[in-house]
């Protein structure tokens, strides 16, 4: 059992860097949409089994997400995110704000200005 102890400890590692990774990958693509934006806030906390991640810049684009490792050690070791992004659009002066979770049921992200599927 200490050799199936030691690849899921070294599993549940490497998805987790994977997740660091890609989500600060994507903060920094998300922060600078605009060249001419410069960051203006930007924390960040990342531990063994969860992180999260804030940046905000110059155009008032901001980026929130934290993530947790769920169920560690099991069978059923999921990460689940949840998170925010907000910019405003250059034309129009329109706010646009999306929440999201991505977890072992997908990503699932909600916005006033994104279509609602139908109640089944």
């Amino acid at each position: 059992h200490n050799g199936e102890a030691t690849y899921k400890t070294q599993t549940h590692i490497h998805i987790m860097k994977t997740a660091i990774i890609f989500a600060c990958l994507l903060a920094v693509a998300f922060a600078r949409p605009n060249p001419d934006a410069e960051i203006v806030k930007q924390d960040s906390d990342v531990g063994p089994e969860s992180y999260q991640f804030a940046v905000e810049t110059s155009d008032g684009t901001r980026k929130e997400e934290s993530g947790k490792l769920n169920n560690v050690g099991s069978d059923h070791e999921s990460l689940a995110v949840s998170g925010s992004f907000s910019w405003t659009d250059e034309k129009t002066g329109e706010k646009f704000t999306v929440t999201y979770v991505a977890d072992e049921n997908g990503f699932q992200p909600q916005g006033a200005h994104l279509p609602v599927a139908p109640a089944v």
